[in-house]
């Protein structure tokens, strides 16, 4: 399952179900629709190519920058005091060591691939944000890739891609919560209807948690899930479908449904009848 969650209006704004052997990022589609939308991305959808696609539609991005990824530092964005290291002109593998600063702030070269044309297929280079922010108690960084302005520091895009953690939390939500752990079923049609079923509940989970905006989002889940058919009541009342008459529904539904069919009891009860003796 595929899906593009608003971590702002805590909806979903894209998915797709696909086999299990096609990759998700395969279903990312560019266009005008980034315009002005900010994209953070796990390592599987990490490409220059997509994140150059993303800068030419007007929309940003953040992703962590692949531990072998080594740019060549084109340029400086911020000033340091003292006798600070340059790093313009250098690649960043071979700087990483031997930086003491409070973060990283620089513009990278990177080279990537276009799409292949035929047989043909060329190279491209792109520049992009470099950021890095120390961690605690060690010597190393962790480093974010970006197109966001310097209006945004280091810390700050740090803290943007921390929010990522929210779709990790909504898949595992959908998987705990909404039984999309396991389908018992080999049938497409019922596995897209459980997918339906679960995502539908999230989104009927996120309009009701609107309203008690200070209640943790696993914390809700758990009691949403407790509550669920109370509230799918009360929603199929406002909507103008009475709740069932039960006994007459449990006896509806278990009704023999060929009268002509006797129950076992009275197949043999007519077998003993005086009327069918000899």
């Amino acid at each position: 399952m595929y899906l593009v969650y608003n971590m702002t209006k805590r909806t979903l704004a894209q998915f797709s179900l696909t086999d299990e052997r096609t990759h998700e990022s395969s279903q990312f589609r560019t266009g005008n629709w980034l315009r002005g939308r900010l994209f953070l991305f796990g390592l599987g959808f990490y490409s220059y190519r997509r994140f150059a696609l993303i800068h030419a539609n007007n929309g940003y991005f953040v992703s962590r920058l692949k531990k072998n990824a080594n740019p060549r530092i084109v340029g400086e964005r911020r000033k340091w005091r003292g006798r600070a290291i340059s790093l313009r002109g250098s690649h960043l593998q071979e700087q990483l060591s031997k930086l003491k600063r409070k973060h990283i702030d620089v513009t990278g070269e990177f080279e990537f691939k276009r799409r292949q044309y035929g047989e043909r297929q060329s190279s491209a280079t792109v520049e992009f944000r470099v950021v890095g922010v120390p961690v605690t108690d060690t010597d190393d960084y962790h480093l974010y890739v970006t197109n966001l302005p310097e209006e945004f520091t280091p810390e700050q895009v740090a803290a943007l891609y921390n929010l990522r953690w929210k779709v990790e939390l909504v898949f595992r939500e959908l998987k705990s919560r909404y039984g999309l752990e396991t389908f018992e079923t080999r049938d497409k049609a019922i596995a897209e209807l459980l997918v339906m079923a679960a995502l539908l509940t999230l989104t009927v989970s996120r309009a009701v948690l609107a309203v008690f905006q200070e209640i943790e989002e696993e914390r809700w889940a758990t009691t949403f899930r407790s509550v669920a058919q109370p509230v799918l009541a009360d929603l199929a009342l406002a909507l103008g479908h009475p709740t069932p008459n039960l006994p007459e529904l449990v006896r509806c539904e278990a009704r023999q449904p060929e009268k002509s069919r006797f129950t076992l009891n009275k197949r043999v009860a007519q077998a003993f009848s005086p009327e069918v003796w000899p």
